[in-house]
This record gives structure tokens, sequence and C-alpha cells, in this order.
């Protein structure tokens, strides 16, 4: 029996998984952001203590965490700030007494998807995260590729536009910028959209014929294309397999495709881009791999 789990801006899911890629059994709590570093390595040694209460004695544990772990063993490019520089592997190590693995949540995203998911049947596999923030995965044959920098995949932190929106990271118009749940809403807003709250409202007002909010669909729409398209020019993957909450925007697979092929550097677009299957349990999936990835 393994141990995923995905630590969350929001929510911390924990999962016993058995061999097959199965469930056996969920918890889930609220992430204490507000708590900073020490609170959130306090709730995830809890949840893993729990679990293994579950299980009856020590299994595996692997974490999909926000960012990737440094050469010295802290957290590094955070969207969750408390944790950069923190050293969390060392510290869940030394809580546990015994080795843990730790990855980038969306690379844990794509692992689950390549293993059990939407890109089982492909031999590379791009796993694309919009949520909270913007992130990316790139499994080939079954196995995560991380890069010399640990920073592979990262696709939301090329810029779009050097004058855009102010980053955490430093930069302006980062992909994350544009193409996260809280960048979409935000560009609604810039356009002088004030009733809708949510990037669900924003698609539900576009669909019903609100300006603003068909403006701001568009704008996505074109930026997911010229964004991925890159991604493309460069990897070329059998298959992109979208999750996090922009995901189920429906759009995106009935219009994404033709705004990649504008800029893809190809006269016409191959690419298969795919729904995700595991929904919420990819990240503890694929965390839960991690020993065999």
């Amino acid at each position: 029996m393994r141990i995923g789990i995905d630590l969350g801006g929001t929510k911390t899911e924990g999962a016993l998984v058995d061999s097959g890629g199965s469930v056996v059994a969920r918890e889930r709590r609220a992430t204490p952001r507000d708590g900073g570093y020490l609170a959130i390595l306090e709730l995830t040694v809890s949840l893993i203590y729990d679990l293994e209460r579950r299980a009856g004695g020590h299994c595996s544990v692997g974490v999909a965490a926000p960012g990737a772990v440094d050469p010295e063993g802290c957290i590094k490019n955070s969207n969750t700030q408390c944790l950069i520089g923190e050293p969390f592997q060392r510290d869940l190590e030394t809580r546990l007494s015994r080795p843990i693995r730790i990855e980038n949540d969306a690379n844990c995203f794509a692992l689950a998807e390549a293993l059990f998911g939407a890109g089982q049947d492909m031999p590379s596999v791009f796993g694309v995260i919009m949520g909270t923030g913007v992130g990316g995965g790139i499994v080939i044959q079954k196995t995560l590729h991380t890069g010399l920098q640990h920073i592979a995949g990262e696709w939301g932190h090329n810029s779009l536009n050097p004058d855009g929106p102010p980053c955490y990271c430093g930069q302006r118009g980062c992909i994350e910028t544009y193409l996260s749940g809280p960048g979409f809403l935000a560009d609604y807003q810039r356009l002088g959209g004030v009733s809708a709250k949510t990037p669900e409202a924003v698609v539900s007002q576009a669909d019903t014929g609100d300006p603003t909010a068909e403006q701001a669909l568009d704008n996505l729409l074109d930026r997911f294309g010229k964004a991925l398209a890159g991604v493309i020019n460069i990897l070329d993957p059998h298959v992109i397999v979208l999750g996090g909450g922009l995901s189920n925007i429906g759009q995106l697979y009935e219009y994404g495709p033709r705004h990649i092929e504008k800029y893809v550097f190809n006269p016409v677009l191959q690419t298969p881009l795919r729904r995700n299957v595991n929904g919420d349990s990819a990240g503890v999936l694929g965390a839960a791999r991690l020993w065999d990835a």
C-alpha cells in the first residue's frame, strides 16, 4: 500500500493507493496557508499518520507539492509562498524517520494521467494544470522528465506579454497571469466586467451573450492557443491532457485546437487535446507512484 499526499493551495488530500492505482481510503483537510509553513508541515504529518493507522503499518509516501525541491532540499518556485526556501522534504523525513519523495504537483498530475488516465495509450504526455496557478508536467515512456534544474514543464512562467500583469515570480505577463482562474477573472475585470465573481460565472455570462464576458473568453482562448503552440513547437507531445479548474471550460476543447493551430509551426494541428480522467484524484495517484517514476 502507498500513500499519496496532494498539497493544494486551499485543500490538502491524502489517500491510500493500491498497486493497481485504486484509492482505498481518502482524507481531505483545509490547507492552513494563513498558519504558515509549520502549520502545513504539521497537517501533512498528521494526514500521513492517520492514513497509516488505517493501513495498519508503514507505507511508502509521496507528496505532490506546489513548486519543486532545489539541490539543497528546499522548496522553490511555489505559489504557496510560505513554502519557498523551507526544507520541507527534510523536515518531513525527520518527523517520519524515513525517506519520502516530493514532486511538483503538475508533474504528479501528468504522471497519473500517463499511467491511469487520458494519456495511458500515448508514449509522451504533456499534462497541463490551469487552476489557482498554471503548471505542466512531462512524461515520456511512463517516466517523468523533470530536467536539469527541475523546472521541465513550467510553461506557466513563460511570458506572453512583457508589459502584462505582474507575476509573483518577478516577471510580467506570465502565462499564469492570464490562464489561471484568478488571471482569467482579472482579465474580465480589466475589461470592465463587474457582475461575474468566478471564472465559471464569466463563462456562463459569455454563453448568454454578455459582450465583456465574451471578450474575456476570446482572450483566454487566443492566449491558450499561443501558449500551448510554444510547448508543441519544442516538445511535440503525443497528447496534451488538461487539468485544474479551468479545464472544465468546454470551449477549450471545442475551439482551443483551432487557436493552437494558428500559432503552431505546422500546417495542421495533429496533437490531441484531452480532458483529464482522474479529476481531483490525479495528484494523490501520481504522488503515490513517485517511488516507481
